[in-house]
């Protein structure tokens, strides 16, 4: 009797022990949300831009978030909740996010390596080589490799385009007046690009977008 009265306290505070051990560990993330509401965020990003963040082709063209430059997500997102850009799906899933929350989605992004899943017209990519290096002078648009580098990696505010769906890419610039720089007041990087976009026909915006669609 008197070892069953000592297993039975014991037992129950390694319990207790345990049940506290889980909860603080799940609640670990020192930015003010569990590993639980984290996971949850990044499953819901996945159902649309693919689990391995590598886009999605459905109704319309949905953007590859992996490896995306960390400052330029956390732009966009912003730039979502303040209206700055317009995507009516987007700003109901941004404008709940903390900041300390946009900041660790943007980490997670960032880290994927998936493979571009391609689909350009491959006879167009040459060309589309050439305008991205090169730029088009007589139009007075430059390199696009001077802002999102050589490989088309990006650099902190300019985005990666290596891997991007082709056809989001040539839906994005043909619209960008309707979509970026909403806000005049608050301009923002996308600024830069207004007077680009509009300096290229849509012949030589699918060309580029074929070209970026295969690089990894």
């Amino acid at each position: 009797m008197r070892i069953s009265r000592i297993k039975l306290p014991l037992q129950a505070a390694m319990t207790v022990f345990g049940l506290i051990a889980a909860v603080r560990a799940e609640n670990a993330t020192g930015s003010g949300f569990s590993q639980r509401e984290l996971h949850a965020k990044l499953e819901y990003c996945k159902t649309c831009h693919g689990v391995y963040g590598q886009g999605y082709r459905g109704a319309f063209p949905i953007p590859r978030l992996a490896g995306q430059q960390t400052e330029y997500i956390e732009n966009q997102l912003r730039a979502f909740v303040e209206r700055r850009r317009e995507n009516k799906f987007m700003f109901t899933v941004t404008h709940v996010l903390t900041p300390e929350m946009v900041k660790v989605l943007a980490e997670q992004f960032k880290d994927l390596d998936a493979k571009p899943l391609g689909g350009g017209a491959k006879d167009l990519a040459r060309a589309g080589k050439t305008i991205y290096d090169e730029g088009i002078p007589a139009a007075n648009v430059p390199a696009c490799a001077n802002c999102h580098g050589p490989d088309a990696k990006g650099n902190g505010p300019f985005p990666r385009l290596a891997g991007q769906l082709d056809d989001y890419i040539l839906r994005k610039l043909v619209n960008w007046s309707k979509e970026r720089g909403q806000d005049p007041a608050h301009p923002d990087t996308s600024a830069l690009m207004e007077p680009i976009a509009h300096g290229l026909s849509e012949a030589q915006i699918r060309a580029v977008a074929a070209y970026l669609s295969d690089l990894e």
